[in-house]
Parts: C-alpha cells; structure tokens; sequence
C-alpha cells in the first residue's frame, strides 16, 4: 500500500460496528475492507 495519512469520514454507529465485527471476523482490518471496497469503486 502507498504512503497513507489518516483520513476522517462520517459513517453511522451502528454501520461501522457491524463493519468492524465482520472484519474482525474475517481477519481483516476496517482499513483493508474500506481501502478494499474504495478500489471496486473507481474501478467501475
């Protein structure tokens, strides 16, 4: 991954809890899934 700074962005409660179980579950970090899900999208 290329040199990173923290970003600030507004997601609600309960999505970013139900974000961070599955990726905690899936032995991801939130980083990974929203860079991850970032790259699909400028891809289309």
């Amino acid at each position: 991954m290329a040199d990173t700074r923290p970003k600030s962005l507004r997601i609600p409660d309960d999505l970013w809890a139900a974000a961070l179980e599955k990726a905690q579950a899936e032995g991801r970090t939130l980083t990974d899934v929203v860079v991850t899900a970032l790259e699909r999208y400028v891809k289309r």
